[in-house]
Parts: C-alpha cells; sequence; structure tokens
C-alpha cells in the first residue's frame, strides 16, 4: 500500500448558507491523500498501473464548481467520485478548507475531513 497527496489545491468557489457567499464566492483549499497499491507501477513505470494525481486534481476542480451549502456536502462528492471512477483507491481523505470564512473575528479557515474506505465487493 503507498499513499498519494495532492495537497493545497486553491480553488475559488460558490459554497455556503449566506446567499452572499453564493454570489460573491470565496477562496478555498482542498487537500487529497489516497491509498492504494503503488507496488505495480513502481516496477512497471506506467502511468496506467498507478493512480493518475491530474485524475485527482480534475475531479477536486468539478466537483468544488458546484456550489453547495455545506462543505460535508462537497467532500462526500469529491470523495464518492474518485471511488467510483477508480478502482486502484482503498482508502481517501479530503479536506476542504475556507479560507477567511465570514464568522467574525479574524479566522484563518474553516476545514471540513471526511475519510472514506472502498467497500467490499462479494
Amino acid at each position: 500500500m503507498g499513499t498519494i497527496k495532492v495537497e493545497n489545491i486553491k480553488v475559488y468557489a460558490y459554497h455556503g448558507c449566506l446567499k452572499e457567499e453564493t454570489k460573491i464566492g470565496s477562496d478555498y483549499r482542498v487537500d487529497l491523500e489516497v491509498k492504494a497499491d503503488l507496488i505495480t507501477s513502481a516496477m512497471s513505470d506506467e502511468l496506467m498501473d498507478t493512480v493518475d494525481y491530474v485524475f485527482l486534481n480534475r475531479i477536486i476542480k468539478e466537483e468544488m464548481a458546484i456550489p453547495s451549502k455545506l462543505l460535508e456536502t462537497v467532500a462526500k462528492r469529491i470523495l464518492d467520485r474518485i471511488f467510483s471512477e477508480d478502482t486502484m483507491v482503498k482508502k481517501a481523505t479530503v479536506w476542504v478548507s475556507k479560507t477567511n470564512p465570514p464568522i467574525g473575528g479574524d479566522v484563518e479557515s474553516v476545514t471540513i475531513k471526511m475519510t472514506d474506505r472502498r467497500k467490499k465487493q462479494f
């Protein structure tokens, strides 16, 4: 088992419960960690034998482009797409952070962290 991390993906998106948030948008940071068997790709040196981080980045950008009230919803969509579109991923954790959230006071960010595992097939 190995780990692939895609870190500090910066996205401008329109998430939030306040009407203003969905109109003017905000800056977000997304981090992703996936676990997969990387032995084959380490031996073959072929992209088709690993989890392509360009693919992971694309999923994040596409899901972040869909406005949602809650960051939890966005994180769940990202995880669901990863597991449905790449069978090599065994476990994934995503962090979705809203930078400078409109919650009053000097707050750098709020972050939602979600982890999921591939369900065993019988």
